[in-house]
This record gives C-alpha cells, structure tokens and sequence, in this order.
C-alpha cells in the first residue's frame, strides 16, 4: 500500500498532478481542494489511495489526510466510485462536506452532477455517524487570482472537459461566471460550475 509520494511536482492540471519520485512520475487524479492547496508549489507531499479495477490501475492524490479519509468514506457508499468522490470533494471543502452530511443537508449533494435524491440519502445515512470523528479543519475560503482571465478561463474549460463535461456546454457556464463576476479563481469558477452543469 502506498500511503503518500513526496517529490518535485512535474505537471499539474485541476484534475491531475504528476510528481517526480526519485525519476518516476506519478500521475495522481485529484480534487479540486488540493489543487488548489499545491498550486504554485515545487515539492509536494500528496497522501495516495490506491485504485485496482480488473481493467485500470489508478492512484488518487489528497493534500491532507482529512480529505482522503472522506474519499474513502465517500467510495464505501454504494453507487459512489472513485470519480463521483472526486466529483464531490471538488464541489465542497471537506469541512464544508462534513457539515452537510452532518446537519443531513441532501440539497446540498443534490446540487453536485450525477448526485440524485437516492444517492444524496444514502451518503448521508450512511455516513452521518463515521464522519464525526474525523479530524478535519475549518476551511479557508479566502483564495486570491493571480493569473490574467484568458487563462483562468482555459483552465476552468480544460478541468471541466477532463471531469467528462463537454466543452461547448462547459465554455458556456465558465464564461457566464466570469461576466457575473470577474474576480473570481479559477477554483471558485469550476466548483460553481459543478452546480450549473
């Protein structure tokens, strides 16, 4: 079991980091919550989870232990893969996740692509109790944009397509946000977007 990769962060999208481990990189699949936390960085430390299907072998990435603890907790609940996890971790931080199931806000998860009424029921019923023990910190909800718009937007579009929206539908909902409000993170943008879509 790998239990984190520690090198030099090679490549990054918001969907995927790829890190140098002694000359062999790593692709990891992540959530926006750590995206957001390695941006700008040159050396890493994500903690792994480890994915092996009979035809894929993937690792998942996350910035702290708290946020791979949901993702686990997230993919014991049946009909929650890995992706649908992902999906959700990048729409809410983790202390913001551990607040709706905790307070049983299924409005909330509904409000996430892919989440019906069912499935919003039953990561709430059944995790409702494991979650409460979990040492998660307050979130940070203070992000500032460094990078002129045209790039913000092309990443937003980019992150988006690589969580299997289409483009058009997609370059649609970013550039609506960033007209509403141009001030916005790239972060911001594609969390809002993942209640739009």
């Amino acid at each position: 079991m790998i239990e984190y990769i520690r090198g030099n962060l090679e490549e990054l999208t918001p969907a995927l980091a790829v890190i140098d481990c002694g000359g062999v990189g790593y692709g990891l699949n992540i959530s926006l919550g750590t995206f957001s936390a390695i941006q700008g960085k040159r050396e890493v430390k994500l903690f792994a989870v480890e994915v092996i299907r009979e035809d894929a072998y993937t690792l998942w990435g996350f910035a702290t232990k708290g946020e791979r603890e949901l993702f686990l907790q997230l993919t014991s609940v049946s009909g929650i893969g890995a992706a649908m996890a992902r999906m959700i971790l990048s729409a809410f931080s983790p202390a913001e996740l551990v607040d709706i199931i905790s307070q049983g806000n299924d409005r909330a998860l509904k409000s996430v692509k892919g989440i019906g009424p069912k499935a919003a029921q039953r990561v709430i019923v059944d995790l409702r109790d494991k979650i409460m023990g979990l040492d998660i910190a307050p979130s940070d909800t203070t992000s500032v944009a460094t990078v002129v718009n045209q790039e913000v937007q092309q990443e937003a579009i980019a992150a988006l397509t690589m969580l299997g929206f289409s483009p058009a539908p997609s370059a649609k909902v970013v550039n609506k946000l960033m007209s509403d409000n141009p001030e916005l993170p790239v972060e911001q943008i594609i969390k809002q977007a993942l209640k739009m879509l």
